[in-house]
């Protein structure tokens, strides 16, 4: 009886965090944030450059580049499910540092995938006081392939992702820095 008890109480703590993760994601959308896959995944991938297909209303990494971003993941280990997409751009103009920020928090990703230039841009914007505080040069400059621990997240500015799929060398250089990434273990 009281296992039975305790499992209830656990599935009305799961619905509460369905429930408040709903209402968040829903408050981000009404300021115009694009978000697709799964709020609750360790890795986000953050897009600032949408291509014709995102811009006429197709989801996020629902194209090419998410096919390819998302079997990198299995490659390396992850869950088909883990992942999360965010647009830091809205009508073609980027997303407020406060809103980028809370987009991020939003979603709490343990690594924060840059796809391109402008999300890198976006996010220095966004964490610049962060950055900053990073010792190391190319970490705080989010330098393509370097992966920066900043607040408590793995990130990592692949440096182009979408534009290197055109081009063999270049998707292997994405390869080796996505290679960088492997799923975090259990945190004891």
């Amino acid at each position: 009886m009281q296992r039975e008890a305790s499992r209830t109480g656990d599935a009305r703590k799961v619905d509460a965090s369905v429930e408040k993760a709903r209402v968040e994601v829903r408050a981000l959308a009404k300021r115009g944030v694009l978000l697709s896959g799964n709020a609750f995944s360790s890795v986000l991938f953050a897009k600032g450059e949408l291509n014709a297909e995102e811009k006429a209303g197709a989801a996020l990494l629902s194209c090419a580049d998410g096919q390819a971003l998302r079997a990198s993941l299995a490659a390396l280990g992850y869950a088909p499910e883990d992942w999360a997409a965010l647009a830091t751009c809205a009508n073609g103009a980027p997303l407020d540092e406060a809103t980028l920020r809370l987009a991020v928090a939003t979603l709490d990703p343990a690594t924060v995938v840059l796809c391109d230039e402008a999300a890198a841009d976006d996010f220095r914007a966004a964490y610049a006081e962060d950055l900053a505080a990073l010792e190391g040069f190319d970490e705080a400059m989010l330098a393509p392939g370097v992966v920066a621990h900043v607040c408590g997240m793995r990130v990592m500015n692949l440096g182009g992702f979408e534009a290197a799929l055109g081009d063999s060398h270049q998707k292997q250089v994405m390869w080796a820095r996505l290679k960088k990434l492997p799923p975090l273990g259990e945190p004891y």
